[in-house]
């Protein structure tokens, strides 16, 4: 992201006025274990480095690591929490978050992340990850079945109709969860969740898609037959890539894909164990038995009225 020279001198006043170089290292190194102050400024380890120095030097290198928004994140836990048994104070915080806010983020106090506002704009990136960015995430795969059937025996018209009101249903349940829908091809999607609560959001996301729609096929399809949905959550690491055919290579993505097509019914949401361990008790009731696919163990949901 692209961080106002502005906020960069907020940032490193709020810094060097708050809290000691040593600190601040030791700060920076929760969101870069790897950070060396000296050999990042080029200044010989015995000459010392002002507070003022410190953070000018360390501010200017996590914006351009693209870390900024990590690094805020980290102190407005340790200014919230303390560190280690101290308290860290970490003075004109609050206006560097405000800013952040006018920018178009959102802060989320519940995990201490910030988010886009997805009202303003979605990007795939969320508007903070680097190319090569390795993160945990929770990913979706939807496909719809019969896609071929349903052009050859319907009118473009009406296939346009029913897929924009697909796409619709899946950005909702997606998008309104802090995801991203990072691919859709003619028959399917893929979306992702890497923040937050994402295991949660991942299994919502489907849910919500079965049952926004199975109210559609039955109100609203313009179609002579119902518009009907395989779709598959699990999680894993994802290595982020600005190029879609890179980003699609991840084995998560790839596994994500074999659940959906080897061991998915129709009309119906297939969750890998992994991903289904963290989710709240109370949507793990919704779901059947534990069975075995191919590599992997899954539970099913699909929409049951009168279970519910």
């Amino acid at each position: 992201m692209k961080v106002k020279s502005s906020t960069i001198s907020l940032c490193r006043r709020t810094l060097y006025e708050s809290i000691s170089a040593e600190t601040m290292v030791r700060f920076v190194r929760l969101v870069d274990p790897e950070y060396d102050l000296y050999e990042r400024s080029g200044i010989p380890e015995n000459i010392p480095i002002t507070n003022q120095m410190a953070a000018e030097r360390i501010v200017k290198d996590i914006v351009e690591d693209g870390r900024f928004i990590d690094f805020v994140e980290t102190l407005v836990k340790v200014d919230a929490e303390g560190y280690m048994g101290r308290s860290y104070p970490i003075k004109g915080l609050g206006q560097i978050v405000k800013i952040l806010t006018q920018d178009g983020f959102v802060f989320d106090r519940a995990t201490g992340q910030f988010f886009e506002n997805s009202h303003e704009r979605a990007s795939p990136d969320w508007g903070r990850l680097r190319d090569g960015d390795e993160r945990q995430a929770a990913v979706l795969r939807l496909d719809v079945v019969d896609n071929s059937a349903l052009v050859q025996h319907n009118p473009s018209d009406r296939i346009e109709r029913a897929f924009l009101e697909l796409r619709n249903i899946v950005y909702r349940a997606v998008v309104g969860r802090f995801g991203r829908v990072w691919s859709w091809e003619g028959d399917g999607a893929l979306a992702a969740f890497l923040f937050g609560h994402k295991e949660r959001s991942a299994v919502l996301a489907g849910m919500d898609i079965l049952n926004e729609l199975f109210f559609f096929n039955r109100l609203a399809n313009p179609l002579g037959e119902s518009l009907r949905v395989r779709i598959a959550a699990h999680a894993g690491p994802i290595r982020y890539r600005d190029n879609l055919v890179e980003l699609l290579k991840n084995d998560t993505l790839k596994d994500v894909v074999l659940i959906e097509s080897s061991a998915t019914p129709t009309d119906t949401l297939s969750v890998s164990s992994n991903l289904f361990l963290p989710i709240d008790r109370v949507i793990q009731e919704r779901f059947g038995p534990e069975r075995q696919a191919p590599g992997v163990k899954v539970r099913l949901y699909a929409v049951d009225l009168e279970k519910s």
